[in-house]
């Protein structure tokens, strides 16, 4: 009982502050940092321990500036996640630019569903654009969340704009329910969420560390020989990104295995090196180490 009043109140408290335009969000955003930061600060060592072990050639100088960055922008996310709940389509169109919207409607037009990769990079909840550039449905994949309630007001923002997210448990029966009705479909899945530990089957190196990595988008994408692309997510300012789509197979029969998920894994790669303060480093994403058993 106490959970489903404290959901209303966070509900109804989020409803009504941001009906503020961002630019007043955004001041939200600078008193957050202070807090967060600074007291006692939210996760710091999960951060500090992340980004040293990604990047052990870099100072520690260098990567307190990675830090106070990443704070900075991590704040900034917050309030425009949670700004879906007012912000018109008009406004995230000019906020969230699709540089080349025409590659995936020419693979609609060829009939072709497609497996969007993208990351915790930038802003990805924004990326609910998709659906006003395409005459594909956008499916948005996702992983329940443990707090149901926090889950259902996530879910209500992916839902923004016509988007229809699914659990990965129920993503193959979207994908039949949508061919069977004969419509094409973009169905986005996250690139760099950490397996349970039965769930793991698959290791790379991935920022100088060993990784375990979800193989479903790639299993998907070859049992109905769907295009793969990689949604590269640039944040341009404050509140301003653009998306550019990379097409990394158009067809995917056949590919050897593991060759998509390690495309897509070297792609997200190369981006966080290039900016690393827009990945979320408080993710605890290499929590399951590899055990001494070569076969682990």
């Amino acid at each position: 009982m106490a959970g489903i009043i404290g959901y209303y109140i966070f509900f109804g408290l989020n409803w009504l502050i941001t009906l503020l335009p961002l630019k007043v969000l955004y001041l939200f955003s600078d008193f957050f940092f202070i807090f967060v930061f600074y007291f006692p600060g939210y996760r710091r060592k999960v951060v500090a321990e992340n980004l040293k072990n990604s990047f052990p050639e870099k100072t520690k100088e260098e990567l307190a500036i990675i830090e106070k960055r990443f704070y900075h922008h991590f704040c900034d996310l917050i309030v425009e996640i949670a700004k879906l709940t007012h912000i018109s389509r008009s406004q995230l169109k000019k906020r969230m630019k699709l540089n080349n919207p025409q590659l995936i409607n020419k693979l609609y037009d060829e009939g072709r569903d497609i497996i969007a990769i993208f990351a915790h990079y930038g802003n990805w909840e924004w990326t609910n654009i998709l659906s006003l550039h395409t005459k594909s449905t956008v499916v948005p994949v996702y992983k329940p969340l443990n707090n149901k309630f926090f889950d259902r007001f996530m879910l209500n923002m992916r839902s923004k704009n016509d988007c229809r997210p699914v659990p990965m448990s129920n993503v193959i029966r979207e994908i039949i329910r949508n061919r069977n009705n004969n419509k094409r479909g973009i169905y986005g899945i996250m690139s760099d969420q950490t397996p349970p530990l039965p769930d793991i089957k698959f290791r790379t190196k991935f920022l100088n560390q060993d990784t375990p990595v979800y193989t479903g988008a790639e299993k998907i994408a070859v049992k109905y020989d769907m295009a793969v692309v990689f949604l590269k997510i640039q944040k341009v300012k404050r509140g301003y990104y653009e998306i550019t789509f990379e097409l990394l197979f158009e067809h995917t029969n056949g590919v050897p295995e593991h060759l998509i998920t390690q495309t897509h894994v070297k792609r997200l790669e190369e981006i966080i090196v290039e900016k690393p303060e827009y990945w979320l480093w408080t993710h605890r994403r290499w929590k399951h180490k590899r055990l001494n058993n070569p076969d682990d």
